[in-house]
């Protein structure tokens, strides 16, 4: 696969590492730390993966599933009473992009992880999910995480940016 890195990147300066924006958001001492919504960094996958999006409920792209944190922590899944199962079930089918973040976003590392590469992962998710929808204690969100270091040993980094600047280049 091919990604398409220069718009990915381009985007990036523009909508997420945003000079003028942090400095604003910095001078009135706003935390920045989360403050880009995660529909940026979908829409940041999509361009780099040349992946559409897709509607309903299930992965965020037509064949990836786009999670960001900050660096060196856990991402999180979250799956929905209704369709959860639907979801784990598709989420071993559909490549994982992982953006790992700087608090100020100047720095990025990006990494792809096959939905197989995770299935004995997801798998073992299955038994808690199923038993999070039955009974009284019945909820309506499960949630796990995969860790960091399982992304950094398993995934193939796709690009790295570093003091808002473009260092890496996967494939």
């Amino acid at each position: 696969m091919k990604y398409h890195v220069q718009p990915a990147y381009d985007f990036y300066r523009k909508f997420i590492y945003n000079e003028e924006l942090q400095a604003l958001l910095r001078k009135h001492h706003k935390h920045v730390a989360g403050s880009v919504p995660s529909i940026y960094w979908e829409l940041f996958g999509a361009i780099l993966t040349g992946d559409k999006g897709k509607e309903g409920y299930g992965s965020d792209l037509e064949h990836h599933e786009v999670k960001s944190s900050v660096q060196g922590a856990s991402f999180e899944y979250q799956y929905h009473l209704n369709a959860g199962k639907q979801k784990l079930l598709e989420d071993i089918n559909v490549d994982h992009v992982f953006v790992s973040y700087s608090p100020d976003y100047k720095d990025i590392d990006v990494r792809l992880v096959k939905g197989s590469a995770l299935k004995e992962r997801f798998d073992s998710w299955m038994p808690g999910l199923i038993a999070n929808y039955e009974g009284e204690t019945r909820r309506q969100r499960y949630r796990k995480n995969i860790p960091y270091g399982v992304v950094a040993r398993s995934g193939e980094l796709m690009m790295q940016v570093r003091q808002g600047e473009l260092v890496a280049v996967g494939r």
